[in-house]
């Protein structure tokens, strides 16, 4: 039903380590480096949990610009985005909090560390993300749609203050866990906020 938040629990993607290492600004890995990474991989494994809340909801055009059922919005690359879309999945995804708390300890005994652990959190949220969006597009392609990229709050012209309504919507706090602060910074912050829009395919 439009609007009814849906709850999805997955296992750990695949890792991308080129991915990790490209989120802690480093362009390869030297042995010491790769040693590191590996005990950060070690150090999470099986401390992290996978989980997204979504609801869809209808597009519509307004005078103002485009409704998505719970928030109206100006945004011109938010509509670009969702040009011709009939109906829009807001989501929200989450690792949890224990990549936060490793973070926090391994920044007193060893930056580097932390600085791969906040990297591979990076890794391991976006890789949800994409799972989950998989995962959609396998399900709307079925029938007969296909879906936009997905787009979050504080992209081009759409304002991060949209996270207030997404949390309100999804009700995050108690669907996922996932608070947003009063400077709209989400905890745990290995969270991702986004919108998928779905287009009939003869609308392509």
């Amino acid at each position: 039903m439009t609007g009814d938040i849906c709850m999805a629990v997955y296992s750990a993607p695949p890792i991308n380590k080129k991915e990790i290492l490209r989120y802690a600004g480093a362009r390869e890995a030297d042995a010491s480096l790769a040693a590191l990474l590996d005990e950060c991989l070690a150090l999470v494994d099986d401390g992290l949990s996978y989980r997204v809340a979504y609801a869809v909801y209808p597009v519509t055009k307004t005078a103002e610009g485009i409704s998505l059922g719970f928030f109206t919005t100006s945004s011109r690359d938010l509509a670009k985005n969702l040009d011709r879309c009939h109906a829009v999945i807001a989501f929200g995804a989450t690792v949890g909090h224990f990549i936060d708390r490793m973070v926090l300890r391994e920044g007193v005994r060893s930056p580097a560390k932390a600085l791969l652990l906040d990297a591979l959190g990076t890794e391991r949220v976006e890789a949800l993300a994409d799972v989950f969006c998989r995962d959609l597009a396998e399900k709307y392609t079925k029938e007969g749609c296909a879906l936009r990229p997905r787009f979050s709050a504080g992209y081009g012209d759409l304002p991060l203050s949209v996270q207030t309504d997404v949390f309100r919507a999804l009700a995050l706090p108690k669907s996922l866990g996932v608070t947003l602060s009063n400077s709209l910074l989400m905890t745990p912050k290995k969270s991702v906020t986004a919108f998928v829009g779905i287009v009939m395919k003869e609308q392509v």
